[in-house]
């Protein structure tokens, strides 16, 4: 048979209000600009998504990863659209003439 545990230790008192006055007046900071300057890129649609990164200013953190996501989504949607529209086409290599040519070289390396 297991012998007697340790004995349950009493919080001291004096430390244990001293926790409990400073969760009462514990005040975090709010919500606050940091102050990043977004530059242009030329782009309506991705200067659109940058700018909603400053929602998250005026958010709590708990609500920042809305926004980032969100942001996030409509930059991987804008990247994807570029790989969608097709650019000029693209040359077709050059073929070897079946037949020599009849002309001389312009060019004779020997």
């Amino acid at each position: 048979m297991p012998g007697p545990g340790p004995e349950p230790v009493e919080p001291d008192p004096v430390e244990q209000a001293a926790a409990e006055e400073q969760a009462e007046t514990y005040d975090p900071a709010g919500p606050a600009p940091l102050g990043v300057e977004r530059a242009q890129t030329g782009d309506a649609r991705v200067d659109g998504l940058l700018e909603r990164l400053g929602d998250a200013d005026h958010l709590a953190t708990d609500g920042h990863i809305e926004v980032y996501e969100d942001v996030h989504r409509g930059l991987r949607d804008a990247l994807t659209a570029l790989d969608a529209h097709p650019g000029p086409p693209v040359p077709s290599p050059m073929r070897a003439p079946a037949v020599p040519s009849p002309h001389p070289t312009p060019y004779n390396r020997s």
